[in-house]
């Protein structure tokens, strides 16, 4: 069990994150390719991944990405900002000494490659080599699905806020996911391995992941930035294409609900204003408190006075809505409180 330590000011600088992070998102996919589990989650997207990453790129990648243990900080950088260019040159930018001693210490869970040895070396040629792979895995893997999987963080970090705002902290915690437990003042995560981590007043990220699975995660070194990535509740559909040969994600809930309706409902996903809510569906403020109050009245969203304005989010049911369009998705018990 992995203990994280708080002081007064770790609680007060608990912050969640708003978007996906591209490359956690690319290090936990990987592992998830590598066993068969969620199979109603992930089986259409593996399918789509092993049709589409050429065999040698995915061999370079899965020798830094073991299904289970350690895999090397660098490839998820604590500073990097939320897009996936930005992300990728940091991890290139690496400092040589911390990609050797890093991958010296995934030597110990696995020996090394050839090609690992020269990247631990500092080969020039062996990253630019990571670079492509991890580009090429990318832009098949991941990219054609960014907008579902950030559509399905917002609307996590809508509940993450709404019950900060209503509960505080502790709620925050104690609720953050099943194998994790709030013993104030310190945060256990049952999955990881046994021991002690002190913030130290540096606050922490928690980061949410469409690829996490079952057990949150985090970044091996003590040092760095602390980040807290846990899954985000998993269903069929949360993993949607939006590529252009694939249909709009929206096309079969409008649908159901309406066009107009259907835009509402994902709106609402991260969060909105009821003047938002108008600007974001291209209808009028009397229109778009219609269209919240009867998704209010069917469960899909709740409402909140948030100072002189009212807040719509999502519920639970409405992400499921969202995620299957009624098509039978698993029905968890959710991680919040409402």
């Amino acid at each position: 069990m992995l203990r994280i330590h708080f002081t007064p000011r770790d609680v007060a600088r608990v912050t969640v994150a708003t978007k996906p992070a591209p490359l956690w998102e690319v290090l936990l996919s990987l592992h998830m390719l590598q066993h068969s589990e969620g199979r109603l989650v992930f089986e259409d997207w593996r399918r789509h991944v092993g049709a589409k990453v050429a065999p040698d790129q995915m061999r370079l990648l899965l020798e830094l990405t073991p299904a289970k243990g350690y895999s090397p900080d660098f490839l998820t950088p604590a500073e990097a900002e939320p897009d996936f260019d930005s992300a990728l040159e940091l991890t290139l930018a690496t400092p040589r000494q911390e990609i050797r001693s890093q991958l010296d210490l995934l030597s110990n869970q696995r020996p090394a490659s050839p090609w690992t040895r020269e990247l631990a070396q500092g080969d020039r040629a062996s990253l630019h080599k990571l670079g492509r792979a991890i580009r090429t895995y990318h832009d098949a893997a991941i990219a054609p699905y960014w907008k579902s999987i950030g559509t399905h963080i917002s609307a996590d970090h809508a509940h993450r806020g709404e019950t900060l705002s209503r509960h505080g902290v502790d709620r925050l915690l104690s609720s953050l996911h099943p194998r994790v437990r709030w013993v104030p003042p310190v945060l256990q995560v049952l999955d990881l391995r046994d021991r002690d981590f002190y913030l130290d007043g540096r606050g922490i990220e928690l980061q949410p992941s469409a690829f996490c699975w079952q057990a949150p995660t985090k970044l091996a070194d003590p040092e760095l930035k602390p980040i807290l990535v846990y899954p985000i509740q998993h269903a069929p559909g949360i993993l949607r294409q939006s590529s252009a040969d694939a249909a709009p994600s929206s096309d079969a809930l409008g649908s159901l609900l309406g066009s107009t309706r259907a835009a509402a409902l994902e709106a609402a996903a991260s969060g909105c204003t009821t003047t938002e809510l108008a600007k974001r569906c291209k209808i009028s403020p009397a229109a778009a408190s219609h269209q919240a109050t009867v998704l209010r009245e069917a469960g899909l969203i709740t409402t909140r006075r948030a100072g002189a304005s009212v807040r719509h989010e999502i519920t639970q049911l409405g992400i499921w809505l969202l995620s299957g369009h009624g098509s039978g998705a698993t029905r968890q018990q959710p991680y919040l409180a409402s």
